[in-house]
C-alpha cells in the first residue's frame, strides 16, 4: 500500500515555497526496498525541477550532484536534498535514521544506466 508524500521545494532565486505530493511510495518505510529510496529521491529532485521550469517535460534523473541529509522530526525522519538549482524535503517517515541514511548511500553507490541529457542532478 501506498500514500501521499509531502514534498516542500524551494527554488533558489525565488521568495516562495512550495508543497507538492509524490505518490508510488510504500506508506510502511520500514519495509522500503533501494527501488523504492531510489523513487523517493528521484521524485524530490524532478519536483525541484517542475518548480524551477513548470510546464516542461521532466528530464531523465541522474542520482548526482546533490548534497543529502536524513534528520530527526518530531514523527520520524525527514530527507532533505539541496543542489545548485534549490532544495526538497520530504517526510517524515517512520524510520530509524541510521537505516534510512545507510539505504541513502547504497543508492546513491550504484552504478546507473547511462541516460540522454538533459539530466536532472
Amino acid at each position: 500500500m501506498s500514500k501521499p508524500v509531502d514534498v516542500e521545494v524551494w527554488v533558489r532565486g525565488t521568495m516562495d515555497g512550495h508543497r507538492s505530493t509524490l505518490s508510488g511510495i510504500p506508506a510502511d518505510a520500514a519495509l522500503w526496498t533501494d527501488d523504492d529510496v531510489r523513487r523517493l529521491l528521484s521524485g524530490m529532485l524532478l519536483e525541484i525541477e517542475r518548480q524551477k521550469n513548470p510546464g516542461g517535460t521532466p528530464p531523465p534523473v541522474s542520482l548526482r550532484g546533490f548534497s543529502w541529509i536524513v534528520s530527526p522530526d518530531g514523527e520520524g525522519v525527514v530527507v532533505h536534498i539541496e543542489m545548485q538549482m534549490g532544495t526538497a524535503s520530504a517526510g517524515p517517515f517512520a524510520i530509524d535514521e541510521a537505516t534510512l541514511s545507510g539505504m541513502i548511500t547504497r543508492v546513491l553507490a550504484t552504478p546507473e544506466m547511462p541516460v540522454a541529457s538533459p539530466t536532472v542532478h
